[in-house]
């Protein structure tokens, strides 16, 4: 049943969550950039951690799903400190980040705030510092001149709606990004791609690897996976790095 709570920022955040064992550490899903905890990977594992007695939270970032406010006024930095609030208000003790494309890019940034708690990253086609690189390579000029004469532009998504992308949202982006320096974590990391990933660099999962100090980070490339990566033998490999990293057997 979804439920709600508001932020120290004031925003009214959407979450479903479900309660576990206190001797396993618990799994919070972070999902992708326009996406929500209704997607099927974050549903999907909700159901694998209920079955196994694992607490689990999936929530909707501003501006997404059920939360309160509209997207274009979203930024990475305003859904990285939802998730925050998420971890710090809903959670306790140790968890699992779990995160979906953007959701990959937020655990990282949460994980540097908060790695006490944070006993492990799974990223699933991860995609740190997107917002810059995606401007900087893949604008064209009459996207840009949208953006900086009416703040707002659009870009293709794949899906039926083109995304909008605010002036706000490429500005934050440059502040958020992590793989122009070290990133300062050094709990396990696993990080799993598909080899047909039409939205994120092959060569993603190893900046990311270079950029982390931590030296228990391991690439998993799933043949034949898309950006989804949403297929049952998708979502088994990722369960097995979720179990692996909660200290299960595989």
């Amino acid at each position: 049943m979804t439920e709600y709570f508001t932020s120290k920022q004031g925003r009214r955040l959407a979450y479903n969550k479900t309660e576990g064992s206190a001797d396993l550490p618990g799994v919070i899903f972070l999902s992708g950039f326009m996406s929500d905890m209704t997607g099927s990977k974050a549903t999907a594992f909700e159901e694998i951690c209920k079955a196994r007695g694992q607490s689990y939270l999936r929530f909707d970032y501003s501006g997404h799903g059920e939360s309160d406010g509209e997207f274009v006024d979203g930024s990475i930095g305003q859904w990285a400190e939802d998730a925050m609030a998420a971890f710090d208000e809903l959670t306790k003790g140790p968890q699992v980040l779990v995160g979906s494309s953007m959701g990959g890019w937020i655990s990282l940034l949460v994980a540097l705030q908060r790695k006490d708690r944070v006993k492990a990253i799974v990223g699933i086609a991860a995609a740190p510092d997107f917002v810059t690189e995606v401007f900087e390579s893949g604008f064209s000029d009459e996207q840009k001149r949208e953006l900086a004469e009416n703040g707002l532009t659009y870009v293709p998504s794949g899906y039926e709606h083109p995304y909008p992308i605010s002036r706000g949202l490429v500005e934050d982006g440059a502040h958020q990004k992590l793989l122009h320096t070290d990133i300062d974590l050094t709990c396990p990391v696993r990080l799993v791609q598909g080899t047909e990933d039409e939205a994120v660099a092959f060569d993603k999962p190893a900046r990311i690897k270079a950029a982390l100090l931590s030296d228990d980070v391991e690439i998993t490339m799933i043949k034949g996976g898309n950006h989804s990566l949403s297929r049952p033998e998708d979502i088994e490999v990722i369960d097995q790095k979720i179990r692996e990293m909660s200290g299960l057997a595989a």
